[in-house]
């Protein structure tokens, strides 16, 4: 498959295009800064939300399918968050209609129901409960492409990513943890699996302290193979380990990302200084 991968810059696309590529893809990057020292295959140079750009880059070779990462990891207001996940996706999704492009995979993230309490069976039917406007923007991208999916056919699957690390460095990673490996074959399956149209799967790697319930990612052909339970010996226990269980989202839950859905926009209209 011929496949673009936005966000290739990221943690994540720098994981992914040698993997790709080393299972007989051809994944071509898109980033808003230059290829990073050590990859030489085609690289896009554009903004994810600039529709004209994604267009041609989108239109600039033949393309099976597309891998989006891009978009801001942090917390921030509503317009930006919406921006940077929902805005880029519409740009994307609009592309691919216009250039036949059927398949999308999408960093969604653990974050659009990250207000969920923990459990060991949390189903991908489980209602939204966004822990952020990050998670916020996370749900709505995904309304996105179950809208594509059903008006123009293109096969979507989201993947809700849960702590994409080398190795797991809490104690709540023992539960969200994804594996660069299991990574790389999460994408795999979203971009292989026959006619999913519009689907979830959680991301995370077979953990046996899991909060997920994985059945939809296998139905799909995702089979991960590696369990954060391998370093539950070595991770410290903190004050914050009982509060971050508690919920799905962890940390995102906390009062320290509350803030105004409009940011410094709604405190300027009232004149505050």
């Amino acid at each position: 498959m011929q496949i673009l991968v936005t966000g290739a810059a990221g943690s994540i696309g720098q994981v992914l295009l040698p993997g790709l590529t080393a299972l007989g893809h051809t994944a071509i990057g898109l980033d808003r800064v230059p290829a990073p020292g050590g990859h030489d295959g085609a690289w896009h140079v554009a903004d994810c939300a600039d529709p004209d750009a994604v267009l041609d880059a989108v239109a600039s070779q033949p393309l099976d399918a597309v891998v989006h990462l891009a978009g801001n990891p942090s917390e921030s207001d509503l317009p930006d968050a919406l921006h940077s996940h929902t805005l880029t996706t519409a740009a994307l999704l609009d592309a691919m209609v216009t250039q036949g492009i059927g398949r999308i995979a999408y960093a969604s993230s653990n974050h659009a129901v990250g207000r969920t309490p923990a459990c060991d069976s949390l189903g991908v039917d489980s209602r939204p409960r966004p822990d952020t406007y990050y998670g916020v923007a996370k749900v709505a991208a995904e309304a996105l492409l179950s809208l594509f999916a059903d008006r123009h056919g293109i096969d979507a699957v989201a993947c809700r990513i849960g702590s994409f690390l080398p190795e797991p460095t809490a104690r709540r990673h023992l539960a969200t943890w994804l594996s660069p490996g299991d990574c790389v074959r999460m994408f795999e399956a979203a971009l292989t699996a026959p006619a999913p149209g519009f689907a979830v799967l959680y991301g995370i790697s077979a953990n046996t302290r899991a909060w997920w319930d994985l059945t939809a990612g296998e139905a799909l052909g995702y089979q991960p193979q590696d369990d954060a339970e391998a370093w539950a010996h070595s991770l410290p226990v903190t004050d914050q380990d009982v509060f971050e269980a508690s919920v799905v989202g962890g940390p995102f839950a906390g009062p320290e990302f509350h803030r105004p859905a409009l940011g410094n926009a709604a405190r300027l209209s009232r004149g505050d200084q």
